[in-house]
């Protein structure tokens, strides 16, 4: 009988450390298949990785709003100033008078638009008096080879010109005798059409303030 246990006993020793064996073959076998997958791109955690950086780089470089030919070079504040100085169709008491109100900030109101039909953006320029923001000079810049060219000042104060459906709209109080500066009797509003390389005058309608005016401008009779 003690043989036959002495038997079994060697028996199941063996097959523990046949198991063993087994066990720890199979761990280095996983281990080795792991190392290989990281290391010739896989199956593993690896493949995510190019993929997601690719992914990142195509959103780096698509465009995210940029704006359109026509805005990309608009000319800022102080681009305009520098303009507005350097043009000799501007008069020089408009010139000396633009200053700024306060640090770099400059009275002067700007707008863009499709006025003259070119490939760029038409600059409309006011220049305003700091006090009371009057109206002392409206300009109209076309952009022509990539240099802008004044095509239309108006500086007769009190002026403002603006956009209004492709055309030019130049605004003019106008003040009866004895008048405040802060109170004009009305004002003429002109509508001008670019036409044969310039603006052309198209509609005229004048306001007295505190009465009703017609809904129609009178069209401009022919000359």
């Amino acid at each position: 009988m003690r043989g036959l246990a002495s038997d079994a006993t060697e028996a199941t020793g063996a097959r523990g450390t046949t198991q063993a064996v087994i066990t720890a073959l199979a761990v280095f076998a996983a281990l080795a298949l792991s190392v290989s997958a990281c290391a010739t791109g896989g199956t593993g955690a690896r493949d995510e990785g190019p993929a997601h950086d690719e992914s990142v780089a195509g959103a780096a470089v698509a465009p995210q709003g940029s704006p359109s030919p026509s805005s990309a070079g608009r000319p800022g504040q102080a681009e305009v100033v520098r303009l507005i100085k350097s043009d000799p169709k501007i008069s020089t008491e408009v010139k000396r008078d633009l200053k700024p109100c306060t640090a770099d900030d400059y009275p002067i109101d700007t707008s863009y638009g499709e006025l003259t039909g070119g490939t760029s953006e038409d600059v409309v320029v006011n220049v305003l008096t700091c006090g009371d923001g009057v109206g002392v000079g409206s300009y109209v810049y076309r952009e022509q080879n990539g240099t802008y060219e004044n095509v239309f000042k108006a500086e007769e104060p009190p002026v403002y010109a603006q956009i209004d459906r492709g055309d030019l709209v130049v605004s003019k109080q106008v003040y009866e005798k004895g008048d405040p500066v802060s109170s004009p009797s009305g004002e003429n509003v002109i509508t001008y059409r670019w036409s044969e390389g310039r603006f052309a005058q198209e509609y005229f309608w004048h306001n007295d303030y505190g009465t009703v005016v017609g809904d129609e401008p009178s069209p401009v009779p022919d000359a």
